[in-house]
């Protein structure tokens, strides 16, 4: 059977540049004006495509894809507010470093702001946030052979930058009509390229940085978002080795050793309440700190190091470094793989009681984090110990945003369940969508662990062909939003209760009947423990929601709590 093309050779142009750079999955939601790409790519056999309505979920859906692949995307819409849909996703991938292609069709510019319907200024419309925006071009009065040029030169840029730097691009596409001719030649000829050459690491840098750990007495790592088995686990295991050195990571690090610091808030939190906290933080202040990977979520280590700076703040990363600490002294522009085969074998370890004196107060913070457990009333805290406790081996997990992550922080994942969350903006728009997109691509089944209002903001993700079968939601229903609660405020006063909690009495039994999802409820210690066993233990013929109904009022006060009893 022959290959069906769109006839329009802006379309053909468009889908071959795609497919010439890599893109093997696009999601497409409805519309006419965006017909000539639908076409081209729902019938090209390189090309897996998806159709979801909703252009916010559809964005999402495809990042969660991009995630886990790190390859680009696409996501294809039809003109007017449709493109405006996407920008919580753009954001999301901006800052995330997810390579997002947004694909918006367009009205040519003579039919811009003369009246005509589902039509806005799209050129440019989301540049802040973009690495690149390509306006191609389909003006007739110009030679064919020049628009052809130029519409491959833009798309081979866009493309590149967003496989080379990871991160957003919009390509914008004016069609004129009529919009649904097929044929089964195609009508073009690539003539552009699509190579790019890897960063080099600058050796003075390295220089700066060996000088600077070597005469340091106390060294700190920090480690943010981290694709999952992308360091090599010689190098983490030379610095766990160091007894001048802490590492401290999070769950969306996704790297392990026995010896580093999986909760961050677990060490700094007891000493914020103590008389000496003052010598306490400068006992623990870093002469230089070294970190990688994306966002990191302790707002605690913020505060911390930006009031205790150490005296260099060395960052690695092939594309940006943000001076989160306010000390940043150099970015080494490179993958850390690469700077750390260079950098270890020059860097001396030291024998110190830094480690030492910190891990003492590790391990005291995990024995009694287990006790603390055990007498504490059922609530979100004890909650979130039984799902991290459930998890089976090879279960990959999507964390939603606010209090959910902050939670997953203070508990050790084990190393054979990744991690993920949208951390890049933080929002809770858009995790649910995330996590499905995410599940369409790895083997091993995924778990997404959310809180009720992020489930709800997103429960349009629910509508949606493409969700495996063995792909769980847990939601942590505390009608409202419980972060709110540890904030400063009346808490019991009615405004507090409608604008910041907002709270509610919903539940999600009837979007499971309606999207026809398998659907179970806990709302104590032991149905809750029974509800986990079956949901992990039993082979679902559908996608399957655990809501657990916790005390609204209740968690604020054992959350806090906890930081004084692990003291």
């Amino acid at each position: 059977m022959n290959q069906i093309y769109s006839a329009i050779p802006l379309a053909q142009t468009i889908v071959e540049s795609c497919v010439i750079s890599g893109i093997e999955h696009v999601v497409i939601s409805p519309g006419s004006r965006n017909a000539p790409l639908t076409i081209g790519f729902s019938n090209h056999p390189k090309v897996k495509t998806y159709s979801i309505v909703d252009e916010r979920c559809a964005a999402f859906f495809a990042l969660g894809i991009a995630q886990q692949t790190q390859k680009p995307t696409a996501v294809v819409c039809t003109s007017g507010s449709a493109l405006l849909n996407y920008y919580p996703a753009v954001s999301e991938a901006f800052y995330s470093d997810i390579p997002l292609v947004v694909i918006s069709a367009d009205r040519p510019a003579y039919l811009i702001d003369i009246g005509d319907g589902q039509t806005i200024r799209q050129e440019n419309a989301m540049e802040k946030h973009m690495l690149y925006s390509a306006c191609l071009r389909s003006d007739e009065n110009q030679p064919e052979s020049a628009i052809q040029n130029y519409n491959e030169i833009e798309l081979a840029k866009a493309l590149r930058i967003s496989l080379q730097q990871q991160g957003p691009v919009h390509i914008n596409a004016p069609f004129q009509e009529p919009l649904y001719g097929k044929t089964e030649t195609l009508s073009i000829s690539m003539q552009n390229s699509f190579s790019f050459a890897q960063p080099e690491i600058k050796a003075f840098q390295l220089e700066n940085l060996i000088e600077d750990w070597n005469a340091a007495e106390k060294r700190m790592i920090v480690v943010g978002v981290n694709y999952p088995n992308t360091i090599d686990q010689s190098f983490l295991d030379f610095f766990a080795e160091d007894e001048a050195t802490l590492v401290f990571t999070e769950a969306t690090s996704n790297i392990h050793h026995p010896k580093f610091f999986s909760s961050i808030d677990g060490i700094i939190a007891p000493i914020e309440t103590q008389e000496d906290a003052n010598e306490l933080f400068e006992a623990l202040q870093p002469d230089i700190l070294l970190t990688f990977g994306g966002m990191i979520v302790s707002k605690k280590i913020k505060s911390f190091l930006r009031k205790f700076s150490p005296k260099a703040h060395y960052h690695i990363d092939s594309k940006k470094a943000y001076d989160t600490f306010f000390c940043l002294k150099e970015h080494i522009k490179a993958e850390p793989n690469p700077v750390f085969e260079q950098l270890v074998p020059k860097l001396n370890t030291k024998s110190t009681t830094y480690f030492e004196t910190w891990n003492a107060l590790h391990i005291k913070q995990i024995e009694r984090r287990k006790a603390y457990v055990e007498e504490i009333p059922f609530t979100d805290f004890w909650v979130f110990n039984a799902i991290i406790e459930a998890f089976p081996e090879n279960e990959h997990l999507q964390f939603g945003n606010s209090s959910t992550i902050r939670y997953a922080n203070l508990f050790d994942l084990a190393p054979s369940n990744p991690a993920f969350c949208n951390r890049g903006t933080s929002g809770i728009d858009g995790s649910t969508s995330t996590a499905i997109g995410a599940s369409t691509i790895h083997q091993h089944p995924t778990t997404f662990v959310t809180g009720d209002l992020s489930f709800f903001y997103d429960s349009n993700a629910l509508w949606n062909n493409y969700v495996p079968k063995d792909f769980k939601i847990i939601i942590i229903n505390n009608s409202g939003g419980g972060i709110f609660r540890i904030l400063p405020g009346e808490k019991e006063k009615e405004y507090y209760q409608t604008y910041f909690e907002t709270t509610h009495d919903l539940n999600a039994s009837h979007l499971a009947k309606m999207y026809n999802w398998g659907y179970t409820s806990a709302n104590d210690k032991s149905s809750s423990l029974e509800a986990l066993k079956s949901l992990f233990s039993t082979q679902h013929d559908k996608p399957q929601i655990l809501e657990i109904f916790t005390p609204r009022t209740l968690n604020d006060q054992v959350l806090l709590d906890y930081f004084k009893f692990i003291d």
